[in-house]
């Protein structure tokens, strides 16, 4: 099942998407289908029509994982750590498909990071790998992104990862994946850059929510990113960034400077 969270009017709603590619429909729920039940209204709408935001607004974190695929490490020059490394995003970052990436007057070099989003369904704490899935939503994409020459210059990566509009999701969220082997890829100006798959991962998605779990409290729409593969790059106000994942689709971003 896709949901996606879309526009219309002046009114924000839910939707189940279906259709086959160019010839999407969606099908409105009652209300929003993470903080409540799937419920058809039984009215549709061409998705082609409306402007599609990111598919969930975290209302408390977004959790993302650093080095976690080991050819990422070594282009970075750096370890593949021992156990999760992790950092925060704030909400505040979080933007939709085709919402542009403002790139910041204050650093010089912006890199995207392409990477699987975990969207968790209810409230975790202290849960094992083994039960963690009973605990997800639904995955969508996400990038990174980051501002890599003042991730360098300091210590703390909050400024370098969680400016506004660092943290691209969408474009819908898919439940009941199997997350053990999908292909992540990401384009640049239609140029393939980024080519892995989650099988690569070192830490897996049962690993990371358990442990994640074990240190925060994870709260029905928050998200996990769960780490980029190799092949990061940096963006050009201009340029267009797309992550697609299999069985979900393709985020879609452009770069501006202001």
């Amino acid at each position: 099942m896709r949901i996606a969270r879309f526009v219309a009017g002046d009114d924000i709603h839910y939707a189940i998407v279906e259709g086959p590619a160019g010839e999407e429909e969606l099908h409105l729920l009652v209300d929003d289908p993470i903080f409540g039940r799937i419920e058809p209204t039984g009215k549709r709408l061409s998705l082609g029509d409306h402007r599609l935001l990111a598919p969930i607004l975290p209302r408390s974190k977004v959790i993302a994982v650093a080095r976690n695929y080991p050819a990422h490490a070594a282009e970075t020059h750096t370890e593949v750590p021992p156990s999760p490394l992790l950092f925060f995003k704030p909400n505040t970052s979080v933007i939709g498909p085709d919402d542009p990436i403002v790139l910041p007057d204050w650093s010089q070099r912006v890199d995207y990071e392409g990477e699987l989003a975990v969207v968790i369904g209810r409230m975790t704490r202290n849960v094992e790998p083994e039960d963690a899935l009973k605990y997800v939503y639904g995955y969508t994409c996400g990038n990174d992104v980051t501002a890599r020459d003042v991730q360098a210059a300091e210590s703390q990566w909050a400024r370098a990862k969680g400016f506004d509009t660092a943290c691209p999701l969408g474009p819908w969220i898919v439940t009941d994946l199997d997350t053990t082997a999908l292909a992540v890829q990401t384009r640049l100006d239609g140029e393939l850059r980024q080519d892995s798959t989650t099988a690569e991962m070192v830490f897996d998605v049962p690993y990371l929510i358990s442990y994640c779990s074990k240190a925060f409290t994870l709260l029905p729409g928050d998200v996990i990113l769960t780490g980029t593969p190799a092949g990061i790059g940096p963006i050009e106000a201009g340029q267009v960034v797309e992550v697609t994942i299999e069985d979900i689709g393709t985020l879609r971003n452009p770069a501006v400077r202001r």
